[in-house]
């Protein structure tokens, strides 16, 4: 039976075409690999990892950390830092359109209270009781608008002097300076002249006396020295605002100083439980700049708000007033930008990333035909340098990236500029470490004349 199927199967082969018999062939080749191999196993569905899932959430809570940790940082600044405050509204006083409304507003209290045109008037009319003919006496009467429009430009003309001389703008800092540092007194709790009594916040007028006798006594009243020391006080204001306030002071020094850190934590957790940590990585950089761009923007809404609630003559200084107050914030800002730029760049930089390894492989050449050129190549390997550096590379790459990031840490208020020159510097000390970096060449041994043997 068998044989005529063979016969049969011959017969049916020999009756094709050269193509036909190679495409039969094939397909019979295809079904004896079909059916040798083992039956298909079903691949398992893929288990959610929720290692992952927690890295999202984590990341995203540290980046919604980050503007709090820049607002509590600056709000408690400009609150417990004198020197700080004292730094960041000194210039409202030197600005020309806040100097101009300032003139402006003291000419205004001052003439409403000094009728210039009536005491020109009363002035005329002096004249006429003491005999001047009334012809005179009229003329001058109609000279007392243009004589009184002169006069309050000449009033507006030296409060505008004394509001931009350099006397009155260190006056201004310097009251600045102890209305703050009795403000901060206040709020810690550090104040002798503000304490509770029952339910109200009350003002000790001791000081206030102490300092009067003093200076009653430096003026010749000696008697003034004889006063007892008395402890009489003003209700100010219920206690419990007082509490609020201070208890208010504290939580804001507390976030100021760990919020950070904290936030600092999170965002190294939430990489550590990523899957792909460099990805999460360049995430993290590219959510800081877009964290800082909604802030700033959210800092620029605020000013048009700020701006259009007040009077279109009061808009121009209020404008300058609040780029001034917030211009500290604004340079926080585009340092954690650049901060966040740097951390993008960098991850990616050093990734898989096809854009990434030929930029490396270039500035790999780069250095290595400096290298080269320079014949130092030869003088590393008989130091032994070249081998320490090639044996030792990762290490040192890591110490210079932890380096910079501890510079950067604990520098006092770095800029964008800092940054960016601390960037730099990672850049060429890496570029010199891969400069430095020379394998040790293979030793080698022959045995014979035809056959060497390549040892290590």
């Amino acid at each position: 039976m068998s044989e005529r199927v063979v016969e049969s199967n011959g017969a049916a082969a020999n009756g094709l075409a050269a193509d036909e018999r190679q495409e039969l062939e094939r397909l019979r080749a295809e079904v004896t690999a079909l059916r040798a191999a083992p039956p298909p196993v079903a691949r398992p569905r893929r288990s959610v990892r929720w290692a992952s899932i927690g890295s999202a959430m984590v990341l995203a809570l540290g980046l919604l950390l980050i503007p709090v940790s820049v607002l509590a940082i600056w709000t408690n600044n400009q609150i417990s830092d004198s020197e700080r405050f004292v730094a960041t509204v000194s210039p409202i006083a030197e600005d020309p359109t806040v100097q101009s409304a300032l003139a402006d507003r003291i000419t205004t209290e001052i003439l409403s209270r000094v009728d210039i045109q009536q005491t020109i008037n009363d002035a005329v009319d002096a004249l006429a009781a003491q005999g001047v003919p009334p012809r005179v006496v009229d003329r001058l009467h109609d000279l007392t608008g243009p004589l009184a429009d002169g006069a309050r430009g000449f009033v507006r003309g030296k409060i505008g002097e004394l509001v931009a001389s350099p006397a009155f703008v260190q006056a201004v800092h310097q009251s600045t300076d102890v209305v703050h540092q009795q403000l901060q007194t206040v709020l810690s709790g550090q104040s002798s002249a503000i304490a509770i009594q029952g339910s109200n916040a009350v003002l000790d007028l001791y000081p206030f006396i102490e300092a009067a006798k003093q200076q009653l006594v430096a003026s010749g009243f000696t008697a003034a020295a004889k006063i007892p020391a008395i402890h009489p006080t003003v209700d100010l204001f219920p206690a419990s605002t007082l509490v609020r306030a201070q208890t208010a002071y504290r939580l804001l020094d507390a976030a100021a100083t760990w919020l950070p850190w904290l936030t600092l934590l999170i965002l190294v957790g939430g990489v550590l439980l990523a899957r792909r940590k460099r990805r999460a990585v360049v995430g993290v950089g590219l959510g800081v700049m877009g964290v800082m761009v909604l802030l700033a923007a959210a800092l620029l809404v605020t000013r048009g708000l700020l701006v259009g609630s007040v009077a279109e003559q009061a808009a121009a200084p209020t404008a300058a007033v609040y780029d001034i107050l917030v211009r500290f914030l604004r340079t926080a800002l585009r340092t954690l930008f650049v901060v966040g730029l740097v951390i993008a760049l960098g991850a990616f930089l050093t990734g898989p990333a096809q854009a990434a390894v030929r930029l490396r492989e270039l500035l790999s050449r780069m250095i290595g035909q400096l290298r080269g050129g320079s014949g130092i190549a030869g003088r590393l390997q008989d130091a032994g340098v070249g081998p320490w550096v090639h044996e030792h590379r990762g290490v040192l790459r890591t110490g210079v990236v932890l380096l910079a990031g501890l510079v950067v840490i604990f520098m006092d208020r770095p800029s964008s500029g800092d940054i960016l020159v601390v960037a730099l510097l990672v850049v060429v000390l890496l570029g010199v470490i891969e400069f430095l970096n020379q394998p040790r060449p293979p030793q080698v041994t022959h045995v014979g004349d035809d056959h060497p043997v390549p040892i290590g």
